[in-house]
């Protein structure tokens, strides 16, 4: 399987190839740049901090540890998911991942409003949240399934078998 640093230098490599093609027919593909900004966050945040492997967050991972000290809160989701199973599935893998963070930030921003209520402090916590156009949400689905679908295939993981394949066979 190949390292967390050929996982990167084959999104990389798939980004740069896509973004030329992009560049050359832009008149034909004809999408708007906050749509195309939009992939390319999603893209670059599933390759280089949101990544399968974080199934391994109890180990010295890269994306774990680009997530600084707040790379602790994948450890958890490392013990929920043995590497390469349900993590490291098509649809469902990518967004454990999401709905796992989702659940850590719920999490914390609970621990935060009971600190600072129990400390007294009024941290206004609420903003004004504006929902981004479909088109922007499609993007970022896309940009972030693409970067971790790219990572599946490097592992030998194929949307028919949704299951790793070793020496040419399937494993069911």
């Amino acid at each position: 399987m190949p390292s967390g640093r050929v996982h990167e230098a084959i999104n990389i490599g798939v980004l740069g190839l896509a973004s030329a093609a992009y560049w050359v027919y832009q008149e034909e593909i004809a999408i708007s740049q906050p749509v195309a900004v939009a992939f390319v966050s999603s893209f670059l945040l599933g390759t280089f901090l949101i990544t399968p492997d974080l199934d391994l967050a109890e180990q010295q991972v890269r994306a774990k540890g680009r997530w600084g000290w707040l790379g602790l809160f994948w450890v958890p989701y490392g013990w929920m998911f043995a590497h390469r199973g349900l993590s490291h599935t098509w649809m469902v893998g990518p967004l454990t991942r999401i709905l796992y963070l989702g659940a850590m930030g719920i999490v914390l921003y609970w621990v935060t409003t009971a600190i600072t209520g129990y400390l007294g402090v009024n941290l206004d916590l609420q903003t004004q949240f504006r929902a981004p156009s479909q088109e922007i949400l499609w993007a970022l689905v896309l940009g972030y399934y693409a970067s971790q679908w790219l990572h599946l295939i490097a592992d030998g993981v194929w949307p028919d078998s949704g299951i790793l394949l070793r020496s040419g066979r399937r494993r069911r």
